[in-house]
């Protein structure tokens, strides 16, 4: 007990933040000499860490539980047949892990803000009880719109294909900012996002609405906003994914991507917006599981590319901060290499941090084998561990406790101030593609709405679905609302429901999600135009739906169907606030690609 206080004094002792503090600006200029002499204290932090300890510092892996030692039986069941401990607190102690990523749904570790204090308490004090007792670095995919961890809450922002709509740098700054400071207040320090993919396949599964665009300047603008935001708020932005997802017709959870871009096409289209972060001085990147021929003929995908890591990220971009693997349980980085192999490959190419292996124990002892035979060295750990405790110094974790505060929680997270400014921004980002014979807004007559169509449930919340939010948005509004959920793929029952709905309304709004060339949406929309009562389409996802849906008199895009783009939509079709967004995508005709329905950069208003 002796040595882990005297460790810990050692710590807290010798990590001064010099950039920031843990409520400061992150990502102010360092001088060389004050890096020299930050980077001096951490390495006394490091030689008085074990190999182990230094290997557990590079690992980010999941777990099950809404506590760091006290999860549900289920939970702790799950823990045990997965990853060999029942809670956290113990994976912490067995593996002495630098950092631990937070899930909801199907990991069960978020259920309300003052929850996920708690249980971020516990994971602190879980790592603060190490042989070298270091603070962990608690990550999440907090990517907003369609990518959402924390619901319930917290406050709701557009994501990233909406900001890239609203072409606003203070607004894509001000929701990382907000988005930052609830997460700071979480004791959530490193934030997998913004998304710096340039979406310029419009098939692409993967990322489509989660990139701010298919325009690498507009994109590399708008990353570098977000950046700024979140690193003021005290959190480790993550630019992803390198070196760019944008133009893929396939998913790498299922599969290992290639990226057929030149080496021009690539400098052109794919490495402006992480040039941009790196400039913006972000502290992470993420790497992208999927081959980029262009920049290794080898093919190996860019995780485990030292070309790819170290040659063009490294070297040619100048990159020195933390370099985070895509979740390593995705079949694109396991088609080649056993899990033992993938995390060792990873570091030799150049990586720092290790996600989400899918058997922690395989994957830290494969590392450990490979430093006790050679192959990877300690001072290669050390500089992976260096970059990870710079971040950490960075945004106050070394500086005093990292502990939770319950009124803090209670005073920032989900903020009134918060609300209220990403309603703004989301008004400003709903796109009004079409307005035939000025079709909207609605007439003050028009009161008696039906709203219809595809109704995906929240991102973070499977008991609130899409068309009963709009419905009572409207009803919120003034408006007499018939709500009716049809599905994404309706059959011709539910089809002959909605048009009988229809009858004797004064409008209706049909919602779609991703439609297709085959898609039964396109049925229903047809059939409600055939009614006669003015139809009002509103895409909540892909803007590309309009393409497949005719001669609709009205179209809006929201990007996302969470609460705070539904309500900005119905405000819009209300004519309570103008429409002001603009497409920052292309969208191709369906039945010839080749050419262009609406350019980038379309969006209607109501004086046009």
């Amino acid at each position: 007990m002796q040595d882990r206080s005297l460790s810990r004094r050692t710590v807290l002792a010798s990590a001064t933040v010099v950039a920031a503090s843990a409520t400061g600006v992150v990502g102010v200029t360092v001088t060389p000499a004050v890096a020299h002499k930050r980077d001096s204290r951490l390495k006394k932090i490091i030689s008085k860490m074990s190999i182990e300890a230094k290997i557990g510092q590079l690992f980010v892996p999941y777990f099950y539980g809404t506590s760091a030692t006290s999860p549900s039986q289920f939970d702790q069941d799950r823990n045990l047949r997965e990853i060999g401990v029942r809670t956290v607190a113990e994976l912490i102690a067995k593996y002495h892990l630098g950092g631990v990523i937070y899930f909801s749904g199907w990991a069960n570790n978020i259920q309300d803000p003052r929850q996920v204090a708690d249980l971020t308490n516990g994971v602190q004090r879980a790592s603060l009880a190490l042989p070298t007792p270091i603070p962990s670095l608690i990550s999440i995919d907090q990517e907003h719109g369609a990518n959402v961890r924390i619901g319930s809450g917290a406050t709701q922002l557009p994501g990233a294909m909406a900001l890239g709509a609203g072409r606003s740098l203070s607004d894509a700054r001000t929701a990382g900012r907000i988005s930052g400071t609830e997460l700071a207040a979480l004791g959530i320090h490193q934030n997998f996002a913004p998304v710096a993919d340039v979406n310029v396949n419009p098939a692409n599964p993967i990322i489509n609405v989660r990139s701010f665009g298919a325009d690498a300047r507009e994109v590399g603008r708008m990353v570098a906003a977000q950046v700024t935001g979140y690193q003021q708020a005290g959190v480790v932005a993550c630019a992803k994914h390198f070196p760019g997802h944008g133009d893929t017709g396939e998913d790498s959870h299922t599969g290992l991507p290639v990226i057929t871009h030149t080496r021009e096409e690539w400098d052109r289209i794919d490495a402006p917006p992480f040039k941009a972060a790196i400039a913006a001085g972000v502290d992470s990147i993420m790497t992208a599981h999927l081959q980029v021929p262009a920049l290794d003929p080898s093919n190996e995908p860019a995780t485990l590319s030292p070309t790819i890591l170290q040659g063009v990220l490294r070297e040619e971009l100048g990159f020195d901060g933390v370099i985070v693997t895509d979740a390593l349980n995705m079949r694109g980085v396991r088609t080649k290499y056993g899990d033992d192999r993938v995390p060792v490959l990873a570091l030799k190419a150049g990586v720092d941090q290790l996600l989400f292996p899918p058997d922690i124990d395989v994957a830290y002892n494969g590392v450990l084998a490979a430093v006790r035979t050679g192959e990877i060295t300690e001072a290669r750990l050390d500089e992976s561990v260096l970059r990870i405790l710079r971040v950490k110094d960075k945004v106050g974790l070394l500086s005093g406790s990292p502990y939770i505060s319950p009124k803090e929680v209670d005073r920032v997270v989900g903020a009134r101030k918060h609300q209220l400014a990403a309603a703004r921004i989301a008004e400003r980002t709903t796109t009004l593609l079409v307005n035939e014979d000025e079709a909207l807004p609605l007439r003050r007559r028009q009161k008696k709405l039906l709203v219809v169509g595809a109704s995906p449930a929240f991102p973070t919340d499977a008991t609130r679905t899409t068309v009963p939010e709009l419905a009572k948005a409207f009803d919120e509004l003034g408006y007499s609302t018939t709500q009716l959920a049809t599905g994404r793929a309706p059959d011709a029952a539910k089809i002959d429901e909605a048009v009988a709905a229809a009858q004797g309304r004064d409008a209706v709004v049909v919602t779609t999600d991703n439609v297709g060339v085959t898609s039964a949406q396109r049925t229903l929309v047809s059939r409600l135009l055939a009614t006669g009562v003015p139809v009002v389409h509103l895409a909540v996802r892909n803007p590309y739906d309009v393409a497949h849906l005719g001669d609709v008199p009205a179209s809006l895009v929201s990007y996302c169907w969470t609460e705070v783009e539904l309500h900005a939509a119905a405000r819009v079709i209300a004519g309570r606030v103008e429409p002001r967004g603009k497409l920052p995508v292309p969208i191709q005709r369906a039945d010839d690609p080749t050419k262009v329905l609406f350019r980038s950069g379309h969006g209607l208003s109501y004086d046009d």
